[in-house]
């Protein structure tokens, strides 16, 4: 099942996708069953809320703008050089823990909506990733228990402003600037996806040329390793975003490297999830 965020002349809505069509409700309508944010925060079942969803009208994604699944994750925790040609290809030893950092909600963006390169810099990046969201939170989590606390999976583009990323050993600047966090292009539930998310695909495309393909089965840490090394450090809350690495062929390790400019359009897709596109302008 898979739930569009989405907005339309000023109004908030949310979908769920029955058959082939897409059927939802505003938040300003009777029988609205709140944002994805809401819902799993409360632990609210989704297939209630599908059910109540499906009292609604029909939904052209073409039509709306799509927001992010969501828009308030407590926390946005991403995982670098968890694919091993990729930490090769960036000439980083290949580590023994997760490589961790933080994004921030405010660089969060929908499919379709505009990556905005910066003024202060030309070195604009791509890196496209898989996303599981925590859907029931703890602390020291077992690896039996790892993959029930997924809700759901979705799409990232893990957008990179590279010469302000290395200005400092901590990434934080340049993983964090406005406009650079595409998630989406909706949510779909864990029971829609192979446990994991393993034996998929991973495709990222810019202009339509493939810069980065990759199986999941491929990461170093999978995602119920990352769940149980996370939650021996931190509680695991409902909507946490686990951004799980990129594969190699990223443009600074191209030569000459390969930076995205305005007019360009970059796309992450992996089948069963989704195709979360945006298009490139300058600030």
């Amino acid at each position: 099942m898979n739930f569009m965020a989405f907005s339309s002349d000023g109004r908030e809505g949310l979908a769920a996708s029955l058959g082939d069509r897409w059927i939802g409700l505003y938040r300003d309508e009777a029988g609205f069953p709140g944002t994805l944010d809401e819902l799993i925060s409360a632990g609210k079942d989704l297939n209630d809320a599908s059910r109540q969803l499906a009292s609604g009208t029909s939904i052209d994604p073409a039509s709306v703008d799509i927001q992010p699944p969501l828009r308030h994750p407590p926390k946005i925790i991403c995982v670098g050089l968890n694919y091993r040609d990729h930490a090769a290809e960036t000439h980083f030893a290949q580590p023994d823990y997760p490589t961790l950092f933080a994004r921030f909600a405010s660089t969060l963006i929908g499919h379709g909506a505009p990556i905005v390169r910066p003024t202060v810099s030309e070195q604009l990046d791509y890196e496209g990733e898989i996303v599981a969201v925590i859907g029931k939170g703890g602390r020291h989590i077992a690896a039996a228990d790892a993959l029930e606390h997924v809700v759901g999976w979705s799409l990232f583009n893990d957008v990179s402003v590279r010469d302000y990323q290395f200005r400092t050993p901590q990434w934080t600047v340049g993983k964090n600037f406005d406009t650079s966090g595409p998630l989406g292009p909706w949510l779909v539930t864990s029971d829609s996806v192979p446990p994991g998310a393993k034996d998929l695909v991973l495709e990222t495309r810019l202009n339509g040329e493939v810069v980065q393909q990759a199986s999941t089965n491929d990461m170093v840490f999978d995602v119920q390793t990352l769940i149980v090394t996370l939650s021996a450090v931190m509680t695991l809350e409902p909507g946490d975003l686990i951004v799980t690495g990129t594969p190699a062929g990223v443009g600074m390790a191209r030569k000459p490297p390969l930076w995205m400019k305005a007019g360009d359009t970059i796309e992450v897709e992996v089948k069963g999830i989704g195709l979360l596109s945006n298009p490139i302008v300058d600030g």
